[in-house]
């Protein structure tokens, strides 16, 4: 069983930076990658970033150069940077925790996901 908790969204104006942060506890130790998703109103829930325990990221197009992902895992955090803010990324950002799971010699994982935290960009 994993939690997590974000924290850092708020209000900010187009162009603006916010900073991001998630806590996660329980089995830490079983988790293998953690990343960021958005959901805008009337919209579906999209990726943004991940990152995997061993430093390795991955960003969506529509965020590279502006947004950064990192993983401190001696605190248990995963944090996202994010620069140059657009009205459009208003959204509900969401941590998501992937835990690593084995049945034998197989490896399965299971999706946590946090309360989320609200980023609004006024223009």
């Amino acid at each position: 069983q994993v939690q997590l908790v974000e924290s850092g969204g708020g209000l900010v104006q187009a162009g603006g930076s916010l900073r991001l942060s998630c806590a996660a506890s329980g089995s830490i130790n079983s988790i293998n990658a953690m990343g960021w998703y958005r959901q805008a109103p009337g919209k579906q829930r999209e990726l943004v970033a991940t990152i995997t325990t061993g430093g390795i990221t991955n960003y969506e197009d529509f965020v590279k150069g502006r947004f950064t992902i990192s993983r401190d895992n001696t605190k248990n955090t995963v944090n996202l940077q994010m620069n140059s803010l657009r009205p459009g990324e208003t959204a509900v950002y969401y941590c998501n925790a992937a835990e690593r799971r084995q049945s034998g010699g197989f490896y399965y994982s299971v999706m946590y996901w946090g309360q989320g935290t609200q980023v609004t960009v006024s223009s």
